[in-house]
């Protein structure tokens, strides 16, 4: 169970485990007039402000939150980014990330503790529209009992990551810091993307879990977008989301590199190239197996960019040589 919760929250919730706002394929698109006059007003938006979430729910914010609560370890990374310690007082048991996060009072893993969420009384608990299959009966008590519950979406690509930080900079006073977040993340990707100018693409197979049932990630979710920025082709795309696969179709796929995006198997790069027909396969052939931290490449934060980056690295070495 432990192991498939880890790979629920690095897959499905993540990239995995992904459906609750717009898409936008292009990071650099120019928004339309209306759209940077609706921006200009957000912006200049101050307290009491009303607010909508990922589920159309609207949430007026008198003040900015003194007390808050995060429900999912991408949004307690971006508001650790705002500079919010002071003000965070729960996250839950998988929150790893940064170290102040460990410190803090935790209010559950999978199943939250609705008791300990109400006695930190919150001004507002950040949820994740990822975690609406297991959690919305949670989130009802919580509401139930006067509590403000802001259900954040989940991004599917680099844009709606950067609105979901802006998104709570704006709701925590603290929109400046969200926007040079968004600013250094993007000067990385751009920085990346430089360095893989004339690359030959390769093929890429990305594992998300061991056997006895391998996922990976298929078209339409973030790690396949990641997959496209540098030019990787994703063996796994013609099949959508994240989903079971066989060690036969990836033995058939035959792809030049293996990303294993996971840390719960021990020695799993020299477990890979033993399992049965494997060794036909080109990324085995040129020992071309790569481990990517699971955390960086998934949550939908601020250390995404050092994510998209690592994954850079381990699909062309030769680019950052």
């Amino acid at each position: 169970m432990k192991k498939f919760w880890k790979i629920g929250l690095s897959a499905f919730l993540a990239v995995g485990l992904l459906a609750a706002c717009n898409t936008k394929e292009a990071t650099n698109d120019k928004p339309s007039s209306a759209e940077q006059q609706e921006t200009s007003k957000v912006d200049q938006a101050t307290f009491p402000m009303t607010i909508t979430d990922a589920v159309g729910k609207d949430i007026t914010l008198e003040a900015p939150p003194e007390k808050i609560v995060s429900l999912i370890p991408s949004n307690t990374e971006i508001l650790f980014g705002l500079g919010l310690n002071d003000e965070i007082v729960g996250v839950t048991d998988n929150d790893d990330y940064p170290a102040e996060a460990t410190k803090k009072d935790t209010v559950g893993g999978v199943d939250y503790n609705i008791e300990q969420i109400i006695a930190l009384t919150p001004d507002i608990v950040f949820a994740h529209a990822s975690g609406m299959s297991y959690s919305k009966g949670s989130i009802e008590q919580l509401e139930a009992a006067g509590v403000k519950v802001f259900v954040v979406a989940d991004a599917k690509n680099f844009n709606e990551t950067y609105t979901t930080i802006e998104q709570l900079g704006r709701a925590t006073g603290k929109l400046e810091e969200a926007k040079k977040i968004v600013a250094n993340m993007k000067d990385k990707i751009e920085e990346v993307e430089t360095k893989l100018k004339g690359v030959e693409p390769k093929k890429v197979f990305l594992e998300s879990s061991d056997e006895p049932q391998i996922y990976t990630a298929g078209k339409g979710t973030f790690m396949n977008e990641m997959l496209e920025m540098i030019h990787a082709e994703n063996v796994a795309a013609d099949v959508n989301d994240w989903y079971p696969i066989e060690a036969e179709q990836i033995i058939a796929k035959n792809p030049d590199v293996i990303v294993v995006a996971y840390n719960y198997v021990p020695n799993i790069l020299t477990k890979i190239p033993q399992r049965p027909g494997f060794e036909t396969v080109t990324a085995v052939k040129n020992k071309a197996i790569v481990q990517v931290d699971e955390s960086t490449t998934s949550r939908q934060g601020p250390r995404l960019a050092d994510g998209f980056e690592e994954l850079a690295k381990a699909v062309y070495p030769e680019a950052f040589k």
